[in-house]
């Protein structure tokens, strides 16, 4: 099975670029982040016609929004609001191979990585910490959460850990909270099961930079978390940069895992 996570920073601007990734990969499961849709404006048949029978998403108009997109048959197991905002950043859904997957869009959190004069990198900071008290009590044996988790928590997940260490995505107090629900959770990041530490790897690169390529300042904001099977059966990780560079790309590459049967 082959599954993909991409914020596509908005889903009905990047219908042609979804449809290359699966024309390119064909991949199994898509989960998506910043659809910015509701049901009314979700483009289902499209999706359909790409591939995809089993939809499933949370969305609010323009704004925020995920969606798991399957050929495997699968059933809604949760559709939940985090730190009492109804702001479509989470869906569960179980495959029928029994594997759960769990698709999130954690907050940004703003540009002041101060929580007493900035409320949405507190936002942040709460939903990582309720992340975490989720991660604690879950109990599916098999799992996968995915999504764009706006933090970079390792050395090598930013173009420059001294420049960054006070811009948002990066500073300790974000990458602490992101290895809590990491740790409390059980989850084995699974891009850096097959990529070394030691490795520079980015999935994000900003839409100011003129020549993002070249100048590749990237950070590696999206992430493939796994337990069980999915750790066990995990065959091959990477990043699809490539798709960064493509016609209207979002700011963000597709991450891709392979697990086999």
């Amino acid at each position: 099975m082959r599954l993909i996570t991409w914020n596509v920073n908005s889903v009905r601007l990047r219908l042609d670029g979804l449809s290359r990734l699966v024309s390119e990969t064909g991949v199994d499961v898509v989960c998506l982040q910043e659809i910015k849709a509701d049901k009314t404006k979700f483009p289902f048949e499209t999706i359909r016609n790409i591939g995809f029978p089993h939809i499933e998403m949370e969305g609010i108009p323009g704004y925020h929004g995920v969606a798991t997109l399957s050929r495997i048959p699968m059933e809604r197991i949760e559709g939940r609001d985090w730190c009492g905002k109804q702001d479509g950043r989470y869906i569960g859904v179980k495959l029928n191979s029994g594997l759960s997957v769990h698709n999130f869009y954690v907050p940004a959190g703003g540009d002041e990585p101060d929580p007493e004069v900035n409320s949405k990198f507190q936002h942040k900071l709460d939903f990582l910490d309720e992340m975490a008290i989720w991660g604690q009590s879950q109990t599916h044996a098999d799992a996968v959460l995915v999504g764009d988790l706006n933090v970079a928590p390792l050395p090598n997940d930013v173009w420059s850990h001294k420049a960054l260490l006070k811009v948002v995505s990066h500073t300790p107090i974000e990458v602490d909270a992101l290895q809590k629900a990491q740790t409390l959770g059980r989850w084995t990041d699974l891009v850096r099961l097959k990529i070394s530490e030691d490795t520079p790897l980015f999935s994000w690169w900003s839409y100011r930079s003129k020549d993002w390529l070249q100048a590749n300042r990237g950070r590696r904001l999206d992430h493939i978390w796994g337990l069980g099977a999915a750790v066990d059966t995990l065959s091959a990780a990477s990043v699809i940069k490539e798709a960064r560079g493509w016609e209207k790309p979002s700011d963000h590459a597709p991450v891709m895992v392979d697990f086999d049967d």
